[in-house]
């Protein structure tokens, strides 16, 4: 199925490793032209290095950390410039750390939503303009299954992604006249970095080991596994896409049954 990337031009966020960085390989493998963002330049660019080597593709790598509240602004200014325009955006982060309600101050809540909902209020607002002028605009924002079943010991994520969810959905009312679809996937557990950090903080916290908790949460899926990151990447790439034409305002979860409400 041809999906309609060829030549699309696409800025995926978070995308030195992870869910980013699959659903950047993907987009490159369909065609489209890329810039990547990342905090630590060595590892950005050796996902860059990757990307391209596979897809043939020129890949931009830009450094910057999308908690600051002046980086998301540059970086897609910096896109669109190189590009010539911008057709996809795919916000994403990393998470704040993991912690019980009774832990946090007012500098962590304020820190976790610059990371899991400023982030992308700030991505999104400087990318707009560009997504106005083509013909197949898509936004997705990558958020978590936390949003419909809330995460132990994650509280942070837990009520800062639910803020990213409600903006999404806004926006895809406000801005459908516009001829820009936003969308948004909610990972469950997918065996990337990130994951392996929780399930280590689970393990200490429990007293046991990374592959009892890996094991443990595992189960919580009707197929018995976590989902790997090509997984998530092929449903966020046609997401994306203009075979997908017809979808906005939705909150899909890739979670291999682990949510378990009807709705």
């Amino acid at each position: 199925m041809d999906l309609g990337l060829k030549d699309a031009k696409a800025f995926v966020a978070g995308a030195s490793r992870g869910l980013g960085f699959a659903t950047a390989l993907k987009l490159a493998n369909e065609g489209a032209r890329l810039a990547i963002n990342g905090r630590d330049e060595q590892t950005l660019q050796e996902a860059a290095n990757k990307i391209a080597q596979e897809s043939g593709q020129e890949v931009l790598p830009l450094v910057g950390d999308l908690s600051k509240p002046d980086v998301p602004q540059a970086l897609i200014q910096q896109a669109t410039e190189a590009l010539g325009g911008l057709d996809l955006l795919v916000t994403n982060t990393g998470g704040p750390p993991p912690g019980p309600f009774e832990s946090f101050k007012d500098s962590d809540w304020e820190q976790a939503l610059d990371l899991v909902f400023y982030a992308h209020l700030r991505l999104i607002r400087a990318a707009l303009p560009a997504l106005k002028q083509s013909a197949r605009a898509s936004v997705l924002t990558i958020t978590s299954i936390s949003v419909k079943q809330p995460v132990p010991n994650l509280v942070l994520s837990n009520a800062g992604r639910g803020a990213t969810i409600g903006m999404t959905k806004t926006l895809a009312l406000e801005l459908g006249e516009a001829g820009i679809r936003f969308n948004s996937i909610l990972p469950s557990f997918t065996e990337t970095e990130r994951i392996s950090q929780l399930m280590g903080n689970r393990a200490e916290k429990n007293g046991t080991s990374i592959e009892q908790e890996i094991e443990r949460q595992s189960a919580e899926s009707p197929l018995g596994r976590m989902g790997q990151p090509e997984e998530f990447a092929n449903v966020a790439v046609f997401l994306l896409s203009p075979a997908a034409s017809y979808l906005t305002g939705n909150m899909l979860s890739v979670d291999g049954g682990t949510y378990k409400g009807t709705f």
